[in-house]
């Protein structure tokens, strides 16, 4: 069984800044002042296809076992959130005053935590797979001690950017061909830039 941890979008970007502007009238800045938003849609609002194709990738591809979510956010300071949390406001603006990096006790706290309650309840040949950078530390490091050789990822990310691994996600998806993921500590940190992909039908 397959369940997927998605890296965040930067929620101290131009794009947060558009969406927490308290005079927004577009329809998510509404509701999520209002009434709150799904942080699967907030992030993909943040970052745009790199966001999107992941959480597309993951909820075609996710099998959890019973009782533990298909996907999760990684957030600045509140751990792993299931893609379908509803989030406000409150809770995008206090991430972004939490910087994510491996010696920030404010984020790593919280997403070993996590990461330890989803461990208890995997079961023995369950994966963990993370759709997001390996290059460097920041995701990685908080939950290799919980979740050791079952944290996979997808060897097709090395050498990509952002888009292009989107892209990538969105085709899969639409394919229903699988992305070939390997324990994180086998999988290559860079790579050469691979050919453009291929226009979508």
């Amino acid at each position: 069984m397959h369940v997927f941890l998605l890296s965040p979008a930067n929620v101290g970007g131009e794009r947060a800044r558009v969406l927490l502007n308290p005079r927004a009238t577009f329809d998510l800045a509404v509701r999520l002042r209002d009434h709150g938003a799904s942080i699967g849609e907030v992030m993909a609002f943040l970052s745009g296809l790199y966001f999107r194709g992941k959480l597309t990738y993951a909820l075609a591809f996710a099998s959890p076992p019973p009782g533990i979510a298909p996907a999760f956010v990684i957030t600045a300071g509140d751990g792993l959130r299931s893609v379908a949390d509803r989030i406000f406001h409150a809770d995008v603006s206090r991430w972004s005053r939490v910087d994510i990096h491996p010696h920030n006790s404010r984020y790593t706290r919280p997403l070993a935590r996590d990461a330890e309650r989803l461990a208890r309840g995997l079961g023995a040949g369950d994966e963990v797979i993370l759709l997001g950078s390996v290059a460097t530390p920041k995701y990685v490091e908080p939950l290799r001690a919980s979740l050791g050789a079952r944290l996979r990822v997808p060897v097709e990310f090395a050498g990509r950017g952002d888009m292009s691994r989107g892209g990538l996600m969105l085709r899969c998806a639409q394919a229903g061909v699988a992305l070939t993921c390997v324990p994180v500590d086998a999988a290559p940190r860079h790579g050469p830039r691979p050919p453009r992909l291929p226009p979508r039908r």
